[in-house]
């Protein structure tokens, strides 16, 4: 089984790892536009650029977008799937996932990461290294929840917000769309869409001034 991996930073190692990890994979190359110069991401070869990967999607049995940015890691995942090919999610053997949750196509779960039951993660997904997703949690496209997030019982996140390490939220709380939450926040009320939020408790963020 062959993986095509689109992102050979930090993150995209992250993914091939647990990609590697999971014995599903036989071969694994990465993609990556900063392709010629970069012809190596850790022990795993980079072999072309977007476009060349484009021209040859149906000779993968999966692929996975490794871009941490939200927004653009969901417009890569629509175009691949758009040029027919086969998305798909890498879920490191550590995880613990419930067997009630649903996932989304492309979503990938790091190392130690917990989701609760009846929790539900949409496309393109990213749950990070010890982060936990506790119970009847939604998380919408493009979610980030960045490494050691806590996230309590029946929270919602929207589309393409990012959670950053170390935040803490509370039960029942809902966050918005393109929210950004600052690392160690500690959310306890709900944030309307298109904030930044910083500090315990969080408060916004205006133009770079609280």
């Amino acid at each position: 089984m062959k993986l095509a991996i689109y992102g050979a930073g930090g993150h995209g190692r992250v993914v091939a790892d647990a990609a590697d990890l999971s014995g599903i994979w036989s071969e694994i190359n990465f993609f990556d536009d900063a392709y010629p110069d970069f012809k190596c991401s850790g022990r795993w070869p980079v072999i072309g650029r977007l476009v060349d990967l484009m021209s040859i999607v149906s000779t993968y049995d999966g692929i996975v977008v490794a871009v941490g940015a939200c927004d653009e890691r969901l417009r890569l995942l629509e175009l691949i799937q758009a040029g027919g090919g086969n998305i798909v999610s890498v879920i490191h053997p550590s995880a613990v996932i419930a067997s009630d949750c649903s996932l989304g196509d492309g979503v990938v779960i790091c190392a130690l990461s917990v989701i609760n039951t009846g929790s539900s993660i949409g496309n393109g997904v990213i749950i990070n290294t010890s982060a936990t997703i506790d119970h009847d949690t939604h998380l919408a496209d493009g979610v980030h929840v960045s490494p050691g997030a806590h996230l309590a019982g029946g929270v919602t996140v929207g589309l393409s917000s990012w959670i950053g390490i170390g935040a803490i939220i509370k039960q029942q709380v809902i966050i918005g769309d393109q929210v950004v939450v600052g690392a160690g926040a500690v959310v306890l009320k709900n944030i309307r869409s298109g904030l930044t939020v910083v500090g315990v408790p969080s408060t916004p963020i205006y133009n770079g001034l609280e």
